[in-house]
């Protein structure tokens, strides 16, 4: 059927009057089930529904979001695949040059938190139209949360976006049941009862067996409360227990949360993602060359979503939830068909995974009908005594995909959860992933060292890792291989000084690394670490946490992990000897920089460039 239309050209090639929906979003338009725009208007399409889309409008002009007219239903709303704020700058605060979500790579096509931004575009234009926001986002900021760039506590993007309502997490199910509740005559603001929804209201007298959280203005004055109403919201992210969820806002105004909707099915799964989709981006953009962000995923397979791995600086929990959901092998392999008859594809699948590329099945069978534990996480602090760590199905899928006729090779570059994998007691999937699905290097995320930060982080001990390497190069000395790890590590997480900074330094000049990359902790919106960050305080126990935020020393971390680059010098001098490891300033072999030369106190003689100097040196090299 090609694209969906985004003009009223191809709206009238297309035969249609008046749209269903009209979807404003922050990205391009690329027709691809891993934007998440894409999804939802083809679910929607695949319902009935008209979808008409317009792409980063112009947020200057209130005509901007009228091009295609007034919808029938509503308008939709998404900042985009990442969060615009994320995907601006740098945790620096400094501007990213590119911007891979735009046509030809191209930055400033979208606003500052775009999804506020456009909802009141639209309002300004068309009052009186039911607008539904959604997306990482809007699904991050759906109660009171901190704000890492204006350094402020903000209301639910609910109220500031003046929006109607947040379909939160995935959204498939909850944006279906809106549509056809829209399309049934119910007025947007009686729409209180959708699963995976957030709405406002005054009157919470007929809402039943939910949870009061402290109000806006009480978590605004005391962080300690917003602690602990983020973790109250943390414990009812699961859709068989999570409760209610009721936020109160000055002028008599509440904003509730429904329970997430229910986990996709695997049917349902599949779907979704045997869709008709384009699988590329709209031609419009291909005198600009294209949208770059899909070359990531153009010969990528999806093959699960949600994530059991509680990393407490991700944001999964929030918007994908803890239980994982998986398409059928019949699907990913047809998916892989079509996709080997590209005339770009050159026998390289690029990955085959999702959040966590070996989870699979979720952790337990429990959680199917009890959901997911509130007071424990399934592989920290260790694995859970219930957990299930299986490769079998994942090493099944990757062997059909590696004997498909035309593919040369199968990588794997979503996240290996490494723990999970030494749970395994059948060692065949870690030998086929070296032998079969590295491509010369294998990146983790081990993220510290230290064992109090991994603490923080909610990753598992040093020694847990250390095993895991220490196999992986015995995988690859019994296979004839020489392939190497690339861990990510983060600097100036909560929980670390620079004595635990300094203790990463050392590993790493043991281990004789020099890693070329290194992510300073960017607090985000709904994250454990984000509220670490804010409030100093640990959600999970109301314990105080130590926190980096002084720009300088956050560099001197940053610096210890790199301290071989000469440019680094000054900072991780600086940051020994704060730390009282002045040993560490030396010649011996366990030091991590020489001290400087030592100066004769004469003064250095310099040849005077004068006029008749420079014409003989120019004399010299003529002849």
């Amino acid at each position: 059927m090609g694209f969906l239309p985004i003009s009223k050209q191809e709206m009238e090639e297309q035969g249609i009057e008046q749209f269903d929906f009209v979807y404003i979003i922050g990205d391009a338009y690329v027709d691809h089930p891993s934007f998440g725009h894409a999804i939802i208007s083809r679910v929607l399409h695949s319902h009935g529904y008209s979808v008409g889309i317009i792409s980063q409008p112009d947020w200057k002009d209130n005509e901007s979001i009228a091009v295609l007219g007034k919808p029938r239903l509503g308008f939709l709303i998404s900042g985009g695949n990442m969060d615009s704020m994320v995907n601006h700058y740098f945790v620096s605060g400094k501007h990213r040059p590119t911007d891979a979500y735009s046509p030809g790579g191209e930055p400033y096509k979208r606003p500052d938190h775009a999804t506020v931004v456009y909802g009141n575009l639209v309002r300004r234009t068309y009052r009186d139209v039911p607008v539904i926001i959604g997306g990482i986002e809007a699904s991050l900021r759906r109660m009171a949360h901190y704000d890492y760039w204006s350094d402020s506590f903000k209301r639910s993007i609910l109220l500031d976006s003046q929006a109607d309502l947040i379909s939160y997490g995935m959204g498939e199910k909850s944006i279906v049941e809106i549509a056809d509740a829209l399309a049934s005559g119910i007025a947007v603001k009686d729409i209180t009862f959708i699963p995976g929804t957030v709405f406002k209201t005054r009157d919470i007298s007929g809402i039943y067996d939910s949870v009061i959280l402290p109000s806006y203005e009480a978590m605004k004055e005391d962080p300690k409360q917003y602690a602990e109403s983020f973790w109250t919201q943390y414990c009812n992210t699961d859709p068989f227990t999570g409760k209610t969820l009721v936020e109160a806002y000055p002028n008599g105004i509440f904003v509730v949360q429904n329970p997430p909707q229910p986990p996709l099915t695997t049917l349902e799964m599949d779907e979704i993602y045997d869709l008709p989709y384009m699988r590329t981006y709209h031609p419009s953009y291909e005198e600009k060359g294209g949208v770059p962000a899909i070359s990531e995923i153009q010969f990528s397979l999806v093959s699960n979503r949600g994530c059991f791995g509680g990393c407490n600086f991700c944001a999964l929990t929030f918007h994908q939830g803890r239980i994982v959901q998986i398409r059928s092998h019949d699907s990913i392999v047809k998916e892989a068909e079509e996709m080997i008859k590209h005339k770009d594809f050159k026998g390289y699948i690029h990955d085959v995974g999702g959040p966590t590329a070996n989870f699979r099945h979720p952790s337990c069978q429990k959680q199917m009908t009890r959901g997911v534990c509130k007071d424990r996480q399934c592989l920290f602090p260790k694995p859970c005594p219930n957990l299930e760590a299986d490769h079998t199905d994942y090493l099944a899928l990757l062997r059909r995909l590696r004997a498909l006729p035309g593919v040369k090779k199968v990588f794997i570059r979503s996240g290996i959860r490494f723990d999970y994998l030494l749970a395994d007691n059948d060692d065949i999937f870690f030998r086929e992933l070296v032998e079969h699905h590295v491509s010369g290097q294998l990146k983790v995320a081990p993220e510290h060292i230290s064992d109090q930060v991994l603490r923080y982080l909610g990753k598992p001990r040093k020694e847990v890792y250390e095993k895991f390497v220490r196999k992986y190069k015995k995988w690859n000395e019994q296979l004839g291989k020489k392939q190497f790890l690339v861990p990510y590590l983060m600097s100036s997480h909560p929980g670390s000084t620079l004595k635990e900074a300094i203790e990463l330094a050392e590993y790493l000049r043991d281990l004789g690394y020099m890693p070329e990359q290194v992510q300073d902790f960017y607090p985000t919106p709904s994250t454990v670490s984000t509220v670490m960050y804010y409030t100093g305080i640990d959600p999970r126990n109301g314990k105080s946490v130590y926190v980096c935020r002084n720009p300088h020393e956050k560099a001197m971390q940053r610096a210890l992990i790199q301290y071989r680059n000469p440019n680094n010098y000054d900072l991780v001098r600086e940051a020994l000897i704060k730390g009282g490891r002045e040993d560490l300033i030396g010649f011996d072999k366990k030091c991590l920089i020489r001290p400087r030369k030592i100066e004769s106190g004469k003064p250095k003689q310099t040849k005077k460039r004068t006029i008749r100097n420079v014409h003989k040196k120019k004399q010299a090299d003529a002849g």
